[in-house]
């Protein structure tokens, strides 16, 4: 998706809404504050690209300083470059959150590592590294930013797993591991704050068209099911947070695997040792 035409915006260019002022229209749809990681490509660029079309005004967080500040001149935001893995990133970033957009209505956990290959050859620290930024991250980030919306019996987290969490992909075991925690994660976090105003939307896409292949090493060889594009997993996991609903699947045929894999998984298992 190419930038929008709108003005530069930078870290603290905004100014900053104080925490107690809070519209009236704050508690329905579309989100008036978000804060989005991974926001710096992929789905999180997406996502924040859908969110500032929708008036939103967004903290974008990622890596990647340069490629944030494409993005927010792309869509008025304010930026913060910081490594999610590092201990206490998550209080650096829930504070500018509360400094910058007062309460947060909607907060998208899009940052993600991947890697593949053979478990049995894989670094220890790929796998350390897989944990803590597709684990630890965006837990502690939920955990920094939780009490502030159930102290105002609001908000929205949006969690992006993968279909290899739900299913388990061969030659991506440590990923499918770490994206499975996501899964037990949502399930549980969705039951104990269910009835106290706050939705919890985890979305399972399957190959999507973006670095992440590059990033990891492996390039995606699969000649089906093709990646799709990240616009669309951001259109569809957008709409989906915003009728509350448990899960969205990208494309939605996926669910259908899952289904297999449930009811019967030994005939899930067999497929699987065919089709990979």
């Amino acid at each position: 998706m190419n930038a929008r035409p709108r003005a530069a915006a930078r870290e603290g260019g905004q100014a900053a809404v104080p925490s107690g002022a809070r519209p009236a229209s704050s508690r329905g749809w579309p989100p008036r504050t978000a804060v989005v990681t991974g926001a710096s490509s992929g789905i999180g660029r997406e996502a924040a690209l859908l969110l500032a079309d929708q008036n939103c005004r967004s903290l974008l967080v990622g890596r990647n300083g340069a490629a944030l500040d494409e993005v927010a001149a792309a869509t008025q935001g304010h930026r913060i470059a910081v490594d999610l893995a590092g201990p206490g990133s998550e209080v650096t970033v829930a504070s500018r959150a509360s400094e910058l957009l007062g309460d947060v209505d909607l907060l998208i956990c899009s940052a993600g590592l991947g890697a593949a290959g053979p478990f049995d050859v894989m670094p220890p620290s790929a796998i350390q590294d897989l944990v803590a930024v597709n684990v630890l991250a965006p837990m502690m980030l939920v955990r920094a930013m939780l009490p502030a919306m159930l102290d105002r019996g609001q908000g929205r987290i949006l969690l992006v797993g993968s279909i290899a969490g739900a299913l388990g992909v061969r030659g991506e075991v440590a990923y499918s591991a770490s994206k499975a925690a996501m899964v037990g994660f949502a399930d549980a976090l969705r039951s104990e704050v269910g009835g106290r105003g706050i939705s919890v939307t985890l979305c399972l896409p399957g190959a999507v068209d973006t670095p992440f292949f590059h990033r990891r090493g492996a390039p995606y060889v699969r000649r089906w099911p093709r990646p799709i594009p990240a616009g669309l997993v951001a259109q569809r996991m957008l709409t989906a947070t915003g009728r509350g609903d448990a899960e969205v699947w990208v494309p939605r045929w996926l669910s259908a695997a899952a289904r297999v894999h449930g009811a019967a998984p030994s005939l899930y298992r067999r497929l699987a040792g065919v089709f990979g």
